[in-house]
């Protein structure tokens, strides 16, 4: 299928978006969020266009639009652990944008957000820039262990959520795989029956031919038998027809008075 120019401008939007996604956040943040805007109103558009792309194409471009606006999202949140967990939850694109790439850029994006949001993470926890004495110290520890215990609770949090996909996907593979068992089975046993029934259906047509042949052979014995009984009626009248004809004949002979 040819490509359209409303396809051929929005990769093009896209690639860009990808680029800025991997640059240094600052003045290019308001730029992606525009140019994210323009992306699902053409996206829109595909949809809805004559000429769209195969179904898993468009997934594909939802996908990776879907993932610049979590991006955003997650960027404009406060805390580093919220953020590395709403990145953790995104799905990067799994194809190429443009034909030149090895690795689709999205997936880099995701790696490298993760790594940053990390560190931030890590310097959070760590507490960085100096200390004030005394009281304002305590009170700086007390916030450190209370965003410690917090940290901690996010992440058990996300592990949680993570383990309970994780055992939601193996169940839902182990249902699907005794889906196809039994759908195997199924169609074994299909078969067995219409091969049960074809030799089946055999025998009866072997057996009505049998019976056919049979039937033929006892209509030409009844016919030989009919002929035969018709010659032999006929040979008996013909006989009986000569003998009163001759009786009649001497009759007429032996008494000629009669006249």
């Amino acid at each position: 299928m040819a490509t359209s120019r409303l396809e051929i401008n929005f990769i093009r939007l896209l690639s860009r978006c990808e680029s800025i996604a991997l640059e240094k956040r600052g003045e290019t943040e308001w730029r992606l969020e525009k140019y994210v805007g323009a992306l699902e109103d053409m996206l829109v558009g595909l949809k809805r266009s004559s000429s769209k792309p195969a179904p898993e194409v468009l997934t594909d471009y939802s996908r990776k639009v879907d993932f610049l606006k979590g991006l955003l999202e997650a960027e404009k949140l406060s805390s580093p652990t919220e953020k590395a967990v709403a990145n953790e939850l995104l799905a990067p694109g799994r194809t190429p944008t443009i034909a030149n790439e090895k690795t689709p850029v999205s997936k880099t994006v995701h790696v490298q957000r993760k790594a940053r949001f990390t560190g931030e993470m890590k310097n959070e926890l760590m507490g960085a820039g100096p200390s004030k004495a005394g009281s304002a110290e305590r009170l700086d520890l007390r916030k450190r262990r209370g965003l410690l215990l917090d940290e901690r609770q996010s992440v058990a949090e996300l592990d949680a959520v993570l383990q309970q996909h994780h055992l939601l996907q193996e169940k839902l593979a182990e249902d699907m795989l005794n889906l196809a068992r039994n759908l195997k089975n199924n169609s074994l046993a299909a078969q067995g029956i219409i091969r049960q029934d074809n030799q089946t259906l055999n025998h009866s047509v072997r057996q009505a031919d049998a019976n056919f042949e049979k039937l033929k052979t006892e209509a030409d014995r009844l016919e030989q038998h009919a002929k035969k009984s018709v010659n032999w009626f006929l040979w008996l009248m013909l006989i009986l027809v000569c003998f009163i004809f001759i009786s009649t004949i001497l009759f007429i002979r032996l008494f000629p008075r009669l006249r």
